[in-house]
Formats: structure tokens, C-alpha cells, sequence
């Protein structure tokens, strides 16, 4: 089941003061849990026998609301606070403090018609919200905030934010007790992929390595007839067309993959890096690129050239959207068109990305090393649509996490090279490609077909404490 298809688990703060119409939160509370449930969601809230309407305004109902947050810890994705009234801003924050949950916070406001304010149906969500945050902050507890001050749980903009929180939680969940695979060495001649692994670990992200020769002697030990080798030979011919490829070379290649598979198992690594050349194809003789682009299709997300950080910018969008991600290179101008430039991999991008995909030799590596050794990768034209890009690394001289995201697509634009390639388009590029230079960002991008950059971002910078740049910018 992917990320995104998952059902999410809200808990929920029905917000009241009784000096407004607590009536109010009657219904308020009644929405939320329709909206939700409209969605796949499910609700987390007191119900009416345990509050006065199931909503929170008192120390006591704070208490109640923490130990059912308690209880169903485990299954809470994320906390919506719903403000149908004003709202008592002391029983929201202890309520969440109460409960020990780190999990990300939105806050709602329902709107009040213009043309009836009277006292009996008169909301003041709109200045109550100000004073919740107020509180959280003071509290020290982390939130989100609708695209509109007030927005009604039925309406389109709720869908839309409910949707990007949805996002966020899932970004902030699975990356929370991470643990990474790298799998081999980084290649020598790749500066650029160094990083902190202690930087990674300040965020609660681990990671776990395994040397080739571990990997290769592994594979020696295992026969060719072993049940994990032709299981996953068997899965290579369904995942991608294998016609000319010589059955010594896709043999390699399963118990490469049958290796990789039982290793993370055993460390329990959710997503990997790969010393992909040349060690690989000087003494083994195959190139690990279709194993890894099978395990990116499945949702854990595997980069090449060891790069740690770019498989985490990988499995972000791939939380977020539920839909595999690819690792590309900012590879080439496209022509004069300043906005547009050629992404490519040699590749192990995951058959989502493309047209039509066909397995083939490594055409760049076959030049040192001999066709034969290079076959396994996966070639084709990327599709169009829309994408995300994102890219965070570990910045070793200030000791944190950064990074950037943003939206962009992909086109149709006519292209013809190797690899897999793709022309995308992004809003004022050129102001992007001199913020990589300057700030010294590696050439490699995660990319997702998906519109999630604004959930990458507010995870990042909200809730996982790093620094983040949203391109082209946000609109607030």
C-alpha cells in the first residue's frame, strides 16, 4: 500500500469557550468528523459523553483529550485544532502538551457570515485563532497554518490544505527513526556526495553501510538455483522488456538484488545508495541499475553513487505523494530556452518516470570497462507532467540540514540521447541554477511526479528544524 493511499489518522481539538455559542461546537465538531471521513481520514476526538460536546475548554477536558491522544498514539498522523467559535486557547495547547505527541499541528478557523453576526450564531474564530497560536507558540508546540485565515471544513480550500497537511504528516512520520543503506563507497572522483552522517543523526536519521566485498561474497555463496535468486530473476523479466540481454548478466543482477534485499531486512533500512561504478562493473560485471530502479518503483527510493541525502530528498516525495521518485542529474541547457533544461541518469529511474523503458547497457561506463560488463540499466524517454524537485544535504561547516523544493514539469519536447532523459521546465531557472552555484548544492535532484514541493517545504522548515528554499517563492 502506498504512502499516499494509506488512511490518515487525525487526532482532533474541537475548540470552545462558553461565552460564545457552544452550540457552535456541536456542529463544529460534527463537520470535521464529516469532512474527514469524506476524505478516508479518521478522527481521534472526544466524543459528547466524555466533554461538553466533545469539544475542549476546560483543564479537566484537556486532560481526557490527552490520555484518548495517548492511547491511540501510535496511530495519530497528525493534530487539527477546529476553531467553530473563539475558542479556549488554554485547553487547545494543554490538551497537546498533555498528550506527548510530536506530531505536526494545523490550525482551522471557521468563517462568520457577513450576514448574520448575531450574538447567537456570532463565531470570533477568526481573532480566536490568533490567540491559539499565540499559546502554541509560547508552549513551544510546532504548527501549520490554512492557506485562508478562515476556511470552512466543506470548502474546496480545506480539501486543499487537508490534502498538503496529509502530505506533510507522512514527510514527518517517515522520516522519524530513518534508517539508510549505503551500499558500498562513494565513488572517488564524486567529491560532491560527501556528508555528515552525525548531522543526519541529529534529526533521528541513521545510517547503516555495507562494503562491496561483502556484497560480492555474499552473492558467491548463494547457488544460482536459490530460491531468492530465481524469485528475483522471475520479478526482473516482468518489471522491464530483458530481449538481448545475456542470461549470465540478468542472473548477476537478481543475486545482486537478492542480496541487497535480505541485507536491508536485516538492518531494517527503509532506502539505499549505491556505489554504482565502477567497482561494480570492473569486478562483478553488471551495473546495479535496474535492481535499484525496481526498489524506487516499490516506494524505497534507491540512489545512485552513494549519495545519502539524495535518496533522503527521494523518499520525502515519495512520502508525500505516494508515487515513486528518481534521483537526475541538472544535466544540460535545452537549446536557448532559459526556463527549460535536460534532466538525465544513466539510469536507474524507476519505470514511473518513463514512456517506454527497455533494459540496456551502461553506454558511458562501457567506454573504460567493456559493453559486456555494463548491461541492467534502464533506458527511455521520462513522460510529461507535472513534478517536484527537491534537494537537502547536510551542511558540515554550520552543522545543519538544507536544502531547496519547488514545482516544475516535465515536457514533450523533442530529445534524443541516451540514459533516461527528460526536458523539464522550470519557473525562472536561471535564478535557481545560480542559486545552486552559489550556495554550492550538488548537481543531483530528487524529482517526483507529483505537486507536493509546498508539503517538502513546510515539513522541512516547520516541523524537521531545517533550513529550506522554496523556489520560485511562496506567495506569503
Amino acid at each position: 500500500m502506498s504512502a499516499q493511499s494509506r488512511a490518515m489518522t487525525f487526532g482532533i481539538v474541537v475548540g470552545n469557550r462558553g461565552f460564545f455559542p457552544d452550540h457552535l461546537a456541536k456542529t463544529g465538531r460534527e463537520e470535521i468528523i464529516s469532512t474527514l471521513e469524506k476524505a478516508g481520514a479518521r478522527a481521534i476526538v472526544l466524543s459528547p459523553e466524555e466533554s461538553k460536546y466533545g469539544a475542549v475548554e476546560t483543564y479537566d477536558e484537556s486532560l481526557r483529550c490527552a490520555e484518548l491522544f495517548k492511547k491511540h498514539a501510535d496511530q495519530i498522523d497528525g493534530i487539527i485544532v477546529t476553531l467553530p467559535n473563539f475558542g479556549e486557547e488554554r485547553g487547545i495547547v494543554d490538551a497537546i502538551r498533555l498528550s506527548g505527541l510530536q506530531v505536526p499541528v494545523l490550525v482551522q478557523a471557521t468563517p462568520d457570515r457577513s450576514d448574520n453576526m448575531t450574538i447567537a450564531v456570532r463565531r470570533d474564530s477568526f481573532c480566536g485563532k490568533m490567540s491559539a497560536c499565540n499559546n502554541m507558540m509560547q508552549y513551544g508546540i510546532k504548527y501549520s497554518l490554512t492557506t485562508l485565515h478562515t476556511e470552512s471544513v466543506d470548502s474546496a480550500e480545506f480539501k486543499a490544505d487537508l490534502e498538503w497537511f496529509s502530505a506533510v504528516c507522512r514527510i514527518v512520520k517517515g522520516l522519524k527513526n530513518l534508517k539508510i543503506g549505503a551500499i558500498g563507497a562513494r565513488p572517488a572522483a564524486f567529491n560532491t556526495v560527501r556528508y555528515s552522517e552525525r548531522i543526519l543523526e541529529t534529526s533521528g536519521i541513521s545510517v547503516d553501510t555495507l562494503d562491496l566485498s561483502e556484497v560480492f561474497g555474499r552473492i558467491h555463496r548463494m547457488n544460482d538455483h536459490d530460491d531468492v535468486a530465481q524469485e528475483k530473476l522471475k520479478a526482473i523479466k516482468s518489471y522491464v522488456t530483458t530481449q538481448g540481454i545475456p542470461d549470465e548478466a540478468l542472473l548477476k543482477m537478481a543475486k545482486l538484488g537478492a542480496v541487497i534485499d535480505q541485507w536491508m531486512k536485516q538492518t531494517h533500512s527503509t532506502i539505499s545508495a549505491v556505489q554504482c561504478w565502477t567497482s561494480m562493473e570492473e569486478y562483478f560485471g553488471v551495473v546495479p541499475c535496474t535492481v535499484m530502479s525496481m526498489m524506487s518503483n516499490n516506494l524505497i527510493p534507491s540512489a545512485c553513487e552513494v549519495d545519502v541525502p539524495g535518496v533522503l530528498s527521494m523518499y520525502m516525495l515519495a512520502l508525500a505523494s505516494g508515487t515513486p521518485s528518481a534521483l537526475l542529474d541538472w544535466n544540460n541547457n535545452y537549446g536557448s530556452d532559459p526556463n527549460k533544461c535536460v534532466c538525465f541518469h544513466c539510469s536507474n529511474l524507476p519505470k514511473h518516470f518513463f514512456r517506454e523503458v527497455k533494459m540496456d547497457y551502461q553506454e558511458i561506463i562501457a567506454g573504460t570497462v567493456g559493453k559486456l560488463n555494463t548491461f541492467g540499466t534502464c533506458v527511455g524517454r521520462v513522460k510529461a507532467g507535472v513534478m517536484s524537485y527537491a534537494r537537502f544535504s547536510t551542511d558540515d561547516r554550520r552543522g545543519v540540514i538544507r536544502g531547496y523544493t519547488g514545482p516544475g514539469r516535465f515536457t514533450d519536447d523533442p530529445l534524443e540521447t541516451f540514459g533516461g532523459a527528460g526536458v523539464a521546465e522550470i519557473p525562472q531557472l536561471q535564478k535557481l541554477l545560480k542559486y545552486i552555484c552559489h550556495e554550492a548544492f550538488e548537481h543531483h535532484v530528487a524529482a517526483n511526479f507529483s505537486d507536493v514541493s509546498k508539503s517538502i517545504h513546510e515539513a522541512a522548515v516547520r516541523y524537521l528544524g531545517w533550513e529550506s528554499r522554496y523556489h520560485p517563492a511562496l506567495e506569503d
